[in-house]
Protein backbone atom coordinates (compact mmCIF):
# COMPACT_ATOMS: atom_id res chain seq x y z
CA UNK A 1 0.00 0.00 0.00
CA UNK A 2 3.08 2.76 0.73
CA UNK A 3 4.62 1.61 -2.87
CA UNK A 4 0.95 2.88 -4.51
CA UNK A 5 0.30 5.61 -1.97
CA UNK A 6 3.80 6.74 -3.23
CA UNK A 7 3.25 6.13 -6.45
CA UNK A 8 -0.63 8.26 -6.54
CA UNK A 9 1.27 11.23 -5.31
CA UNK A 10 4.51 11.34 -7.42
CA UNK A 11 1.79 11.06 -9.96
CA UNK A 12 0.10 14.11 -9.18
CA UNK A 13 3.83 16.13 -8.39
CA UNK A 14 4.34 15.42 -12.27
CA UNK A 15 0.74 16.50 -13.19
CA UNK A 16 1.17 19.85 -11.51
CA UNK A 17 4.70 20.22 -13.22
CA UNK A 18 3.52 19.71 -16.33
CA UNK A 19 0.92 22.78 -15.59
CA UNK A 20 4.03 24.33 -13.64
CA UNK A 21 5.12 24.29 -17.59
CA UNK A 22 1.97 25.65 -19.26
CA UNK A 23 2.19 28.31 -16.12
CA UNK A 24 5.29 29.35 -17.32
CA UNK A 25 5.28 29.28 -20.88
CA UNK A 26 1.86 29.18 -22.48
CA UNK A 27 -0.65 30.53 -19.57
CA UNK A 28 -1.98 34.12 -21.37
CA UNK A 29 -5.45 34.44 -20.54
CA UNK A 30 -6.05 37.63 -22.64
CA UNK A 31 -6.13 36.02 -25.23
CA UNK A 32 -9.46 35.40 -26.38
CA UNK A 33 -9.08 31.46 -28.08
CA UNK A 34 -6.67 30.30 -24.51
CA UNK A 35 -7.37 27.14 -23.48
CA UNK A 36 -5.71 26.20 -21.03
CA UNK A 37 -5.93 22.45 -19.21
CA UNK A 38 -9.16 21.66 -17.33
CA UNK A 39 -7.68 21.63 -13.60
CA UNK A 40 -6.14 25.34 -14.55
CA UNK A 41 -9.47 26.16 -16.03
CA UNK A 42 -11.35 25.09 -12.91
CA UNK A 43 -8.50 26.65 -10.72
CA UNK A 44 -8.69 29.60 -12.43
CA UNK A 45 -12.96 30.05 -11.81
CA UNK A 46 -12.49 29.13 -7.82
CA UNK A 47 -9.47 32.03 -7.90
CA UNK A 48 -11.88 34.05 -9.14
CA UNK A 49 -14.35 33.65 -6.42
CA UNK A 50 -11.96 33.93 -4.35
CA UNK A 51 -10.70 37.73 -5.94
CA UNK A 52 -14.64 38.76 -5.96
CA UNK A 53 -15.03 37.85 -2.14
CA UNK A 54 -11.91 39.73 -1.52
CA UNK A 55 -13.15 42.96 -2.37
CA UNK A 56 -16.51 42.64 -0.25
CA UNK A 57 -13.82 41.13 2.41
CA UNK A 58 -11.61 44.74 2.16
CA UNK A 59 -14.51 46.73 1.40
CA UNK A 60 -14.43 48.22 4.91
CA UNK A 61 -10.98 49.46 4.29
CA UNK A 62 -11.74 52.14 1.77
CA UNK A 63 -11.14 52.39 -1.98
CA UNK A 64 -7.65 51.54 -2.48
CA UNK A 65 -7.94 48.49 -0.27
CA UNK A 66 -11.03 47.59 -1.56
CA UNK A 67 -9.52 47.20 -5.69
CA UNK A 68 -5.93 45.42 -3.85
CA UNK A 69 -8.29 42.66 -1.37
CA UNK A 70 -9.45 40.72 -4.60
CA UNK A 71 -5.83 40.05 -5.49
CA UNK A 72 -4.78 40.37 -2.14
CA UNK A 73 -7.35 37.78 -1.11
CA UNK A 74 -5.94 35.11 -4.02
CA UNK A 75 -2.49 35.27 -2.46
CA UNK A 76 -3.52 35.10 1.24
CA UNK A 77 -6.01 32.33 1.15
CA UNK A 78 -3.45 30.01 -0.05
CA UNK A 79 -0.39 31.46 1.85
CA UNK A 80 -3.10 30.34 5.31
CA UNK A 81 -3.45 27.15 3.66
CA UNK A 82 0.49 26.53 3.40
CA UNK A 83 0.95 27.73 7.10
CA UNK A 84 -1.35 25.70 8.23
CA UNK A 85 -0.43 22.98 6.68
CA UNK A 86 3.95 23.39 7.01
CA UNK A 87 3.11 23.04 11.06
CA UNK A 88 1.62 19.67 10.18
CA UNK A 89 4.68 18.89 8.37
CA UNK A 90 3.28 16.54 5.25
CA UNK A 91 3.29 16.45 2.07
CA UNK A 92 -0.07 18.32 1.56
CA UNK A 93 1.82 21.29 1.01
CA UNK A 94 3.44 20.82 -1.95
CA UNK A 95 -0.30 21.03 -3.65
CA UNK A 96 -1.20 24.32 -1.20
CA UNK A 97 2.04 25.78 -2.43
CA UNK A 98 1.56 25.52 -5.72
CA UNK A 99 -1.93 26.64 -5.37
CA UNK A 100 -0.31 30.06 -4.08
CA UNK A 101 2.08 29.77 -6.77
CA UNK A 102 -0.47 29.34 -9.16
CA UNK A 103 -2.35 32.29 -7.87
CA UNK A 104 0.69 34.87 -8.10
CA UNK A 105 0.90 33.91 -11.82
CA UNK A 106 -2.99 34.65 -12.69
CA UNK A 107 -2.54 38.37 -10.35
CA UNK A 108 0.61 38.93 -12.26
CA UNK A 109 -1.37 38.58 -15.87
CA UNK A 110 -4.23 40.66 -14.06
CA UNK A 111 -1.85 43.29 -12.73
CA UNK A 112 0.14 43.40 -16.73
CA UNK A 113 -2.95 44.07 -18.85
CA UNK A 114 -3.98 47.40 -16.40
CA UNK A 115 -2.68 49.29 -19.05
CA UNK A 116 -4.08 47.66 -21.91
CA UNK A 117 -7.07 46.69 -20.28
CA UNK A 118 -7.87 43.06 -22.46
CA UNK A 119 -8.86 40.69 -19.65
CA UNK A 120 -12.27 40.43 -19.90
CA UNK A 121 -14.27 41.53 -16.18
CA UNK A 122 -17.40 39.70 -14.84
CA UNK A 123 -19.30 42.58 -16.22
CA UNK A 124 -19.59 45.77 -17.96
CA UNK A 125 -18.60 48.76 -16.95
CA UNK A 126 -16.73 47.25 -14.14
CA UNK A 127 -13.15 49.08 -13.31
CA UNK A 128 -10.55 47.18 -13.62
CA UNK A 129 -8.58 47.24 -10.09
CA UNK A 130 -5.23 47.32 -11.22
CA UNK A 131 -5.64 49.82 -13.70
CA UNK A 132 -7.00 51.81 -11.15
CA UNK A 133 -4.63 51.12 -8.66
CA UNK A 134 -1.85 52.03 -10.94
CA UNK A 135 -3.43 54.72 -13.15
CA UNK A 136 -0.89 57.46 -11.55
CA UNK A 137 2.11 55.22 -12.79
CA UNK A 138 0.79 52.27 -15.59
CA UNK A 139 4.63 51.91 -16.79
CA UNK A 140 5.10 49.82 -13.11
CA UNK A 141 2.78 47.63 -14.35
CA UNK A 142 5.08 44.93 -16.69
CA UNK A 143 8.09 45.34 -14.04
CA UNK A 144 5.36 44.48 -10.92
CA UNK A 145 3.33 41.89 -12.52
CA UNK A 146 6.75 40.41 -13.68
CA UNK A 147 8.12 40.20 -10.20
CA UNK A 148 4.73 38.34 -9.19
CA UNK A 149 4.70 36.11 -12.15
CA UNK A 150 8.24 35.20 -11.25
CA UNK A 151 8.14 34.74 -7.32
CA UNK A 152 5.00 32.41 -8.49
CA UNK A 153 6.75 30.31 -10.55
CA UNK A 154 9.41 29.78 -7.97
CA UNK A 155 6.93 29.08 -5.38
CA UNK A 156 5.04 26.47 -7.82
CA UNK A 157 8.70 24.94 -8.55
CA UNK A 158 9.29 24.71 -4.67
CA UNK A 159 6.47 23.54 -3.35
CA UNK A 160 6.88 21.07 -5.95
CA UNK A 161 10.14 20.23 -4.35
CA UNK A 162 8.96 19.89 -1.30
CA UNK A 163 5.92 17.75 -1.54
CA UNK A 164 8.22 15.12 -3.59
CA UNK A 165 10.31 15.37 -0.77
CA UNK A 166 8.05 14.81 1.75
CA UNK A 167 6.44 11.96 -0.18
CA UNK A 168 9.16 9.94 -0.41
CA UNK A 169 10.20 11.12 3.44
CA UNK A 170 6.93 9.28 4.26
CA UNK A 171 7.49 6.09 2.17
CA UNK A 172 10.68 5.36 3.36
CA UNK A 173 9.59 6.27 7.30
CA UNK A 174 6.44 5.95 8.22
CA UNK A 175 5.64 2.51 9.20
CA UNK A 176 2.82 0.75 6.50
CA UNK A 177 0.34 0.82 8.71
CA UNK A 178 0.09 4.44 8.46
CA UNK A 179 0.20 4.66 5.10
CA UNK A 180 -3.32 2.52 4.08
CA UNK A 181 -4.75 5.81 2.69
CA UNK A 182 -3.78 7.93 -0.36
CA UNK A 183 -4.23 10.64 2.09
CA UNK A 184 -2.26 9.57 4.73
CA UNK A 185 -0.04 11.91 6.23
Amino acid sequence: MKKLSLTLKLLLFAYLSYLLYVLYAEYDPTVANYRPPFLLWVTDWMNLYMHEAGHLLFKIFGRTIYFLGGSLTQILLPLALVVVIARQQNWYIGAAGFWMGENMVNVSVYIKDAPYRKLHLIGRGLIHDWNWLLSDNLDAAEPLADFIFISGIIICLASLGIGVWWSVRDYKWLPESTSENFLSE
